[in-house]
C-alpha cells in the first residue's frame, strides 16, 4: 500500500461519495436559473471546500478518537496508516484551505465557512455526551447542499433547506446500521449512540422511519425546486434501495452491512445527481 494510498484509507476517502451528489444536485438546481450551470470556477471550488472539508473533519475525528479507535478490534489498525502528527498537521492545513478556497467562492461562504468547520468538527465530540450523535452526523453532511446553492447563489431558499431536511435523515440512519458493528466496543468505552441507546433491533426500525422521511424530503426537494417528470420518476428506484439495505442490515452480518452501507448508498448519491441534472437539461 503506498502513503498515498494509506492516506486515501485513513480518512475513508471513498465516503466522500455520499454527502458529494446532493451537494451537486443542489448546485445544478440553484443554477437552473442563469443556464444550468454555474461554471467551470464555481464547479471546481465547490468540489474542493467539499473534499477540503470532509478532510478536515475526518483527521480532527481520527486525532480525538485516536486511543479509542486503537480498542476498537474494527478501527485498531487506524493508527498505523498515518502518524498523529501528520493528521493534525493535515487536520490544520485543510481546515484553512477550505476557508481560503471559500472566500473565493463569494462573501456568504467565506462568512458561513468557520460555522460549518465547527459544526463538522463538533460531530466528533458528541458521542461522548449524547446518544443523539448520529443526528449530529447527519447534520453536519446536510451542510453540504446548502453549501452548495449559496455558493451559487449568495443567499439561501427553501428547496436545498428541505434537501437538508432528507439528507440529515438519511445519513442518520445508515450510520445508525453502520453503528450496529461497534455497539459493545462503544458499551465498553462508555460511549453513546442510538444503537446503544435502543438496541440493534429499536436503531434498526429507527432508521427505517428516518429512511422514509428522508423519500418523502426528496419529493418535498422535487416540488419546492419545481423539478420535472424525470426526477419523479427517477426517485422510484430508491425505497427499493433503501429497503434492500436495510433487508441486508437485518442479517447482522459485518459484510453484509458493510456493503450495504458503501454500495447502496453509493449507488442513491449518485442516482440523486443524476436524475437532477438529467431533469434540468430537458426541463
Amino acid at each position: 500500500m503506498t502513503p498515498f494510498t494509506r492516506f486515501l484509507t485513513f480518512i475513508r476517502f471513498s465516503h466522500t461519495l455520499f454527502a458529494l451528489p446532493f451537494a451537486l444536485g443542489a448546485m445544478a438546481v440553484a443554477a437552473s436559473s442563469s443556464g444550468g450551470w454555474p461554471g467551470w470556477r464555481i464547479f471546481l471550488l465547490i468540489l474542493l471546500c467539499m473534499v477540503l472539508a470532509r478532510t478536515a473533519a475526518m483527521t480532527f475525528n481520527r486525532v480525538v478518537d485516536w486511543e479509542i479507535d486503537k480498542r476498537n478490534p474494527r478501527t485498531a489498525a487506524r493508527h498505523t496508516l498515518l502518524g498523529k502528527g501528520a493528521a493534525i498537521a493535515t487536520c490544520t492545513a485543510s481546515a484553512v484551505m477550505f476557508v481560503v478556497t471559500a472566500f473565493l467562492i463569494n462573501r456568504a461562504c467565506f462568512l458561513l465557512s468557520p460555522l460549518a468547520l465547527a459544526l463538522v468538527f463538533f460531530y466528533s465530540l458528541t458521542k461522548r455526551f449524547t446518544h443523539a450523535a448520529q443526528f449530529f452526523l447527519g447534520l453536519a453532511l446536510s451542510a453540504s447542499p446548502v453549501g452548495a446553492w449559496i455558493a451559487v447563489t449568495g443567499s439561501l431558499a427553501w428547496p436545498p433547506l428541505v434537501l437538508a431536511f432528507g439528507v440529515l435523515c438519511w445519513v442518520a440512519g445508515f450510520d445508525m446500521i453502520y453503528a450496529t458493528q461497534d455497539v459493545e466496543a462503544d458499551k465498553r468505552e462508555g460511549l453513546h449512540s442510538m444503537v446503544v441507546r435502543l438496541g440493534i433491533p429499536g436503531a434498526l426500525k429507527l432508521a427505517g422511519w428516518l429512511h422514509l422521511l428522508m423519500f418523502v424530503a426528496l419529493i418535498g426537494f422535487g416540488l419546492s425546486a419545481h423539478l420535472g417528470m424525470i426526477y419523479f420518476l427517477g426517485l422510484i428506484p430508491i425505497p427499493f434501495l433503501l429497503f434492500y439495505e436495510h433487508h441486508m442490515a437485518g442479517s447482522l452480518d459485518i459484510k453484509e452491512i458493510n456493503k450495504a452501507f458503501f454500495e447502496t448508498n453509493a449507488v442513491i448519491g449518485f442516482l440523486f445527481v443524476g436524475i437532477v441534472v438529467i431533469d434540468r437539461c430537458f426541463h
